[in-house]
């Protein structure tokens, strides 16, 4: 079996963090990237979820929500809805979500 070397760049708080705690577990970081790596390859995808906590919420992301929406409506016969029934309808929506 030949190897090669794999190169990371990072922060160096970020690894010495990875390091000590990798030393916690009794084993090297680059173990510890075998280790992700074969579970890559094994399972065909990111052993864990990628996500983010916060969503970038930008002028354009808004207004294509909003046009998104009012397609969807046009779609489902709901345009000509009043302010009163939409204010009953997010209440309504509000009310439900309380409840479970």
């Amino acid at each position: 079996m030949s190897f090669t070397t794999f190169s990371v760049r990072m922060e160096q708080s970020l690894k010495s963090q990875f390091d000590e705690l990798c030393s916690d577990f009794g084993m090297s970081a680059s173990t510890a990237f075998n280790i992700f790596a074969r579970a890559v390859v094994r399972e065909r995808k990111i052993p864990f979820n990628i996500y983010s906590p916060e969503p970038k919420i930008t002028r354009e992301n808004a207004m294509s929500a909003f046009i998104a929406l009012r397609k969807e409506a046009k779609i489902n016969g709901l345009q000509d809805m009043t302010l009163d029934e939409i204010n009953d309808e997010i209440n309504l929506a509000r009310n439900e979500d309380s409840s479970l």
